[in-house]
């Protein structure tokens, strides 16, 4: 949870860097969101299986880290996550090295 929190105050960091406070401005309702895999769009070269991470850190980010009960509506997300981890056999190692990839692209963000 924490590292997919990090993670989107990241990329929407990067984001209004890259489009400038004015543009950002214009644009921000299309970054109301938590979906990481869409946030990270603008990071070029990340593969299938670092999609499926951000895709499984969005889970924890909207409501498994914050509520108990998904209630019924969220119900397939927990089977989803598992299914994900297990089709790409996401391992800790995996996520945090997409942590630091993410991390690193600040530098051509700011360069």
């Amino acid at each position: 949870m924490l590292v997919g929190y990090s993670l989107e105050v990241c990329l929407k960091a990067m984001i209004l860097i890259k489009l400038g406070m004015n543009e950002f401005i214009n644009q921000e309702k299309s970054y109301f969101h938590h979906r990481l895999e869409e946030l990270a769009d603008f990071i070029p070269d990340l593969s299938e299986k670092e999609l499926a991470i951000l895709k499984c850190l969005t889970h924890f980010v909207v409501w498994a880290g914050r509520y108990p009960d998904p209630g019924s509506k969220r119900m397939s997300d927990a089977v989803d996550v598992f299914e994900i981890s297990e089709q790409h056999k996401i391992t800790a190692k995996d996520l945090f090295h997409l942590s630091a990839k993410v991390m690193q692209h600040v530098q051509t963000v700011v360069d």
